[in-house]
C-alpha cells in the first residue's frame, strides 16, 4: 500500500470519528420516552439494531465507544453510553 494511500484512508477515518454524533453533549440530550425518530434526528442513523419481542435495542458507534438505546414500543427506556468524553 502506498504511503499516499494509506495517510488518505487514516485521513478519513479521523474525520469520520471527528464528525460523530455520538458524544456526551448529545447522550445528555437523550430523554426518556422520545421516540425512535427523535433520537435518530439527534445521534444520526444507528450503526445496528436489533429487535426481540417487541424491544428494539439500537446501538451508535461500537461495542467500545458508543451509545445503546432501548425501545419499547415506540418510546425510548433505557439509555447507556461506554467511553464517551
Amino acid at each position: 500500500m502506498s504511503a499516499l494511500r494509506l495517510f488518505l484512508i487514516t485521513f478519513l477515518a479521523l474525520l469520520a470519528v471527528a464528525c460523530s454524533k455520538v458524544s456526551m453533549e448529545n447522550y445528555a440530550r437523550l430523554k426518556t420516552g422520545q421516540s425512535y425518530d427523535e433520537v435518530v434526528a439527534i445521534l444520526g442513523n444507528p450503526t445496528r439494531c436489533d429487535e426481540v419481542l417487541g424491544v428494539r435495542s439500537c446501538l451508535w458507534g461500537d461495542d467500545n465507544r458508543g451509545i445503546k438505546v432501548g425501545f419499547v414500543g415506540s418510546a425510548a427506556l433505557t439509555m447507556s453510553a461506554v467511553n464517551l468524553k
